[in-house]
């Protein structure tokens, strides 16, 4: 049997998607789950740097796999052309994953997006909804965790992400908060009730700001206490 794939997206840029993905992955981890992290296109890092799939591996204690590196800040299929390299569509990063899903040595595979859902990956406009689609042809169960800001304007980003998996037929695992202040305003404290409604009770728990500072060994303790699976 093959083991299921959670694709990790968000609402937006600089949501909190990273940190996220290493809290899901240290929830499962602490449960004896054998866990792989995936990075399909990782923008804006240099080839030296530590990037998001570098930072997952040191808080969750995980392993990661990195499918490609572009320098450029931009989506991967801008980074590509500035660049002047060609790099793989979408279908190829669903056989990698699905080679990898098929392996037997995984319990979860998380695989971890570039901003929000219908960013292109690719230089044929392919975006992450167009993952699950093929994995899901494989026989490899592929559900969806949507991270969201906790302020004002995610209502409207959230309905509008979570209305694109619909349309598209994609599982919807859960909504996280991906940051979510110890000081939170108005509209973040009546934002969270609204979630929870939009995603249809799948809220699945908040990040706290600052989550991705502690030290791995703390943030890997308190990790299963910040989402439900």
């Amino acid at each position: 049997m093959s083991t299921p794939v959670l694709v990790i997206t968000g609402t937006d840029t600089e949501v909190g998607k990273t940190v996220a993905t290493a809290v899901i992955a240290a929830a499962l981890a602490a449960r004896g789950q054998r866990v792989l992290a995936i990075k399909l296109a990782q923008t804006g890092v240099g080839e030296n740097e530590d990037g998001d799939a570098q930072t997952i591996a040191r808080l969750a204690g995980v392993e990661v796999d990195e499918h490609l590196r572009l320098p450029d800040p931009l989506a991967p299929d801008v980074a590509a052309e500035l660049a002047e390299t060609s790099i793989p569509t979408v279908g190829e990063h669903a056989e990698r994953v699905a080679e990898q899903a098929q392996s037997d040595r995984y319990d979860v595979i998380l695989v971890e997006g570039s901003g929000g859902l219908l960013v292109r990956l690719d230089s044929e406009g392919a975006t992450l909804a167009d993952l699950g689609t093929p994995l899901e042809a494989k026989g490899i169960r592929t559900g969806y965790v949507v991270v969201v800001r906790p302020g004002l304007g995610t209502l409207n980003h959230t309905a509008l992400t979570l209305e694109a998996l619909r349309i598209r037929g994609l599982d919807l695992v859960g909504v996280v908060i991906g940051s979510a202040s110890d000081q939170p305003d108005l509209a973040e404290r009546t934002n969270v009730d609204r979630l929870r409604t939009l995603a249809e009770g799948q809220l699945l728990g908040a990040v706290p700001s600052g989550a991705g500072d502690l030290p791995p060994q703390t943030f890997r303790e308190q990790a299963p206490t910040w989402i439900r699976l």
